[in-house]
């Protein structure tokens, strides 16, 4: 008797957007919900989303992912995983008084960033977080101090 074969679905790995926590000094984070089309939804269930240098606006008190990179893939005849880069605005979900609260801290020079895409469930979700930027020498210091953790994670390795 012939066994069923197993089918194998890896969940991908949530995107983040590492750049957006070297580049900003984020504080309080919101999830919030995206509306996507089919070919968006399996480029992000696929993993084939780019969230660097990506940014949230708000426009006529709504939130607007922009600049986020989907990798969509073309269904044409003879081309074989065929795909393009779509980088249009696409509608963030949020509650009212969410947006007011994002509308404020903008206004006080503070930056919306996406840091991370969530897959895992039924729906998609970006989480954003209020960023302000960090200076030269904000962001030469994290870099050495990441050094400096990492040689010492390095020295106590060796014992």
């Amino acid at each position: 008797m012939a066994q069923k074969k197993k089918k194998v679905t890896t969940q991908p790995k949530n995107v983040l957007n590492r750049r957006a926590s070297f580049d900003y000094e984020l504080q309080e984070d919101i999830v919030t919900g995206v509306v996507l089309t089919g070919p968006e939804v399996r480029a992000a269930r696929d993993g084939h989303i780019q969230l660097k240098g990506s940014f949230v606006t708000i426009r006529n008190h709504e939130l607007w992912l922009n600049n986020a990179s989907f990798s969509l893939k073309l269904n044409e005849r003879g081309q074989v995983n065929a795909r393009t880069i779509d980088t249009s605005p696409r509608k963030l979900l949020a509650k009212r008084k969410q947006i007011d609260t994002l509308e404020e801290k903008k206004q006080a020079g503070m930056t919306i960033v996406p840091t991370k895409l969530l897959t895992t469930g039924k729906y998609i979700k970006v989480v954003i977080a209020l960023g302000k930027g960090k200076k030269n020498y904000d962001k030469r210091e994290t870099l050495k101090r990441r050094d400096q953790s990492r040689e010492a994670a390095r020295a106590i390795k060796l014992q």
